[in-house]
């Protein structure tokens, strides 16, 4: 505390205390044309106290108390965390400020506000700000739109306020899954990294900011619209929590810390995540009992341990025109229910799951026409259709009682182990009760998930939106899975989980085989090379596999093997990304904790322009400990370029030292090609 303030000075590199000269070492200068004397804005960079910039809270009373000046009147530590109470008698607000320290590195933080004056207060923002030092040269966030999520963007830091903001009433296509600060030279092995999420899943905003001054701090937060949180005298808002990370050691050190946060919860799956087959690219909305048992037939053959039935079983729902809100099975499509499918698929050992989008409606359904007030609008104006549906009011009672009870009686009365909920379109326009209404809605769908998993407790939730535009650390806690992306071409699907897995953990993001014959792309890949795509999350399948070869089913039975018997190291282990010289690949792996295992896998993304690519130098074993490397191929051999093949590829063995220093020579491959090396210690 300086000066009544809450002041954070250092977010990065433990200091193992603080010297009783700290506070004058970081005092700043009086300046010519400034202050007569130092200011102390603290973490609300307050006007009041000097701050010429963005505050962390902005609201009024109807023009009144529209400036705050916090004052910390209650604190309280312990090793890890501090809890601070800052009030402002004169704008009537009370803001319990709480950081936290897990033993992973990972910072959480919490806000609490509440009105104590005698009449509303309205709320336009609350931003959580840490600071950055003058070394954070570079911002690194994360662009995309549907099937093409998460590509980095990085530049450098300059005066002013850079925002990534989502305002489709979800996280987003386009949503930054995390910002990050970072030095010139920060790379996935080394360098220092600052990154900070928030915790939600509707509108949000990442801030980075360099003021006139040279200050620096980066930001996050829910974006709230106009009137969207007003406070009556005793009411509180609750801050959606921000997580941070400082490392050391470059992108994958923030990457290891999220993962080892996120694994730590309670409510992290830890049964062995199953091999999946959803049939949505085998079916579409062409249902049928028959073809189904077919599909089961060749999956079980595979190993599939789970099946999604997926778009089109419910209501009206031929196509995606009608039917959405209607969560009754359709006696056109199944005149017998779903009781003696199940049954099929249960007796194979296979899990049966089901899709929803239980958010969405069709104007072209009974309950649409039972209900249309039911539906998220401003005053008499219907949204724009968004894939022919409008959303759904879940925080309109009626509407969510519908939701849930429809879901639960699915769920109540058949053996249904796992439910894959889609989100399909945005929020634009969408008023509650003549109120802005997104952020009742997230609200609301938290509650959703949350009394499902009371009702029926093995439920498992996969989060889809679109693909991957609801990927974020606010829907976690409800959910098992992630749909990563609509795209399943192994080619783009590279690069999309690459960075989603900076934060999200392989395990929690859906990862699977497409067709040949990429259905979002139309690009043709091997067998080899999807496989081998697949495995870096909770894999599984997403192809119409009557139509594919014995061969194909062969590699597909080897490929399940691999998978089940690897699946303890790809989701506990160590995610390794290697910066690797030469742009037409990537090398990445994982390596188990005791370092005594290891996966790598080499991806020729295009053409190399050298004859030979550049060595693959695998970071992060025991320099001390000599190990047995080999290739291994769990869906084929990949395309070779070449006459003869690198002699170590009959196996050899090398210390973790030397494959860090030295490497293995790359085989030239093909463009679209990939291969994995494991690595076990002697």
């Amino acid at each position: 505390m300086i000066d009544g303030a809450l002041v954070v000075s250092h977010w990065g590199a433990p200091l193992d205390g603080a010297s009783a000269d700290f506070a004058r070492a970081i005092t700043p200068s009086v300046t010519n044309s400034g202050f007569d004397s130092v200011q102390n804005p603290g973490v609300m960079r307050e006007g009041s106290r000097g701050f010429l910039g963005r505050s962390a809270l902005s609201g009024h009373r109807n023009g009144s108390a529209w400036s705050s000046h916090f004052v910390v009147t209650d604190f309280s530590s312990d090793k890890n965390s501090i809890t601070a109470v800052l009030t402002d008698t004169y704008a009537g607000l009370k803001l319990t400020y709480s950081f936290s320290l897990d033993t992973y590195g990972v910072l959480t933080l919490e806000a609490v506000i509440e009105n104590t004056g005698s009449d509303h207060y309205i709320l336009n923002e609350f931003i959580y700000w840490l600071p950055l030092p003058q070394e954070a040269r570079q911002s690194l966030d994360f662009a995309g739109r549907w099937s093409n999520e998460r590509h980095p963007q990085r530049r450098d830091i300059d005066t002013g306020t850079w925002v990534r903001d989502s305002r489709e009433g979800r996280s987003g296509h386009n949503f930054t899954i995390a910002q990050l600060a970072v030095e010139s030279s920060t790379t996935f092995a080394s360098g220092s990294a600052w990154a900070l999420t928030n915790a939600w899943s509707g509108n949000n905003q990442n801030l980075i900011d360099r003021t006139s001054e040279g200050f620096q701090a980066i930001g996050t937060g829910e974006l709230l619209l106009p009137g969207e949180v007003i406070l009556e005298s005793g009411q509180i808002y609750r801050a959606p929590r921000a997580l941070a990370v400082f490392s050391t050691e470059g992108l994958d050190g923030v990457s290891h810390a999220f993962h080892q946060h996120i694994r730590a919860r309670k409510q992290h799956p830890h049964r062995p995540r199953p091999l999946t087959l959803n049939m949505w690219e085998a079916i579409y909305f062409d249902h049928s009992f028959e073809k189904i048992k077919s599909l089961i037939d060749v999956a079980a053959e595979i190993g599939i341990e789970r099946v999604v039935l997926d778009d089109g079983w419910f209501g009206s729902r031929r196509d995606d025109r009608s039917g959405l809100g209607d969560w009754v099975i359709s006696p056109e499509v199944w005149p017998e229910g779903f009781t003696a499918m199940i049954e099929y698929i249960n007796g194979k050992g296979i899990e049966f799951g089901l899709w929803f989008e239980g958010e969405m409606i069709n104007p072209d359904s009974d309950l649409y026409r039972a209900h249309p007030e039911w539906v998220l609008r401003e005053a008499d104006r219907t949204p724009a259709l968004w894939r022919n549906q409008l959303v759904l009011d879940l925080a309109h009672d009626g509407a969510f009682a519908h939701v849930l009870e429809q879901t639960s009686a699915l769920l109540s009365s058949h053996r249904i182990a796992y439910i894959k909920w889609d989100h399909n379109r945005v929020l634009n326009d969408g008023g509650h009760l003549g109120r802005a209404g997104t952020r009742t809605q997230t609200l609301a769908i938290y509650r959703l998930f949350a009394e499902l998993k009371k009702r029926h407790p093995h439920l498992e939730i996969e989060s889809c939106a679109s693909g991957g535009a609801r990927i974020d650390l606010g829907v976690l806690d409800y959910v098992d899975r992630f749909w990563t992306s609509d795209n399943n071409d192994a080619l783009e699907r590279q690069t999309i989980q690459r960075w989603t897995s900076l934060v999200i953990p392989p395990e929690l993001l859906g990862t699977h085989i497409g067709p040949t014959r990429g259905h979002q792309t139309g690009r043709s890949l091997d067998l080899s090379f999807r496989a081998i795509t697949a495995l870096f999350g909770h894999a599984g399948v997403e192809w119409d596999l009557t139509q594919s070869s014995q061969s194909e089913r062969d590699h597909l039975k080897v490929w399940a093997s691999f998978y089940k018997s690897h699946r303890d190291l790809l989701h506990t282990g160590k995610s390794v990304r290697i910066d690797y010289p030469d742009p037409h690949g990537y090398l990445y792996g994982v390596i188990s904790h005791d370092r005594l295992r290891a996966l790598f896998t080499y991806a020729q993304l295009t053409p190399t322009v050298a004859v030979h690519p550049a060595a693959m130098k695998l970071r992060g074993l025991d320099p001390a400990k000599s190990y047995k490397v080999a290739p291994i191929f769990p869906a084929g051999a990949p395309h070779f370029m070449l006459h003869k093949k690198p002699t170590w590829m009959d196996g050899v063995t090398l210390t973790g030292r030397e494959l860090e220093v030295i490497g293995l020579t790359t085989p030239i491959l093909g463009p679209e090609q990939a291969m994995m090396i494991e690595i076990t210690a002697l």
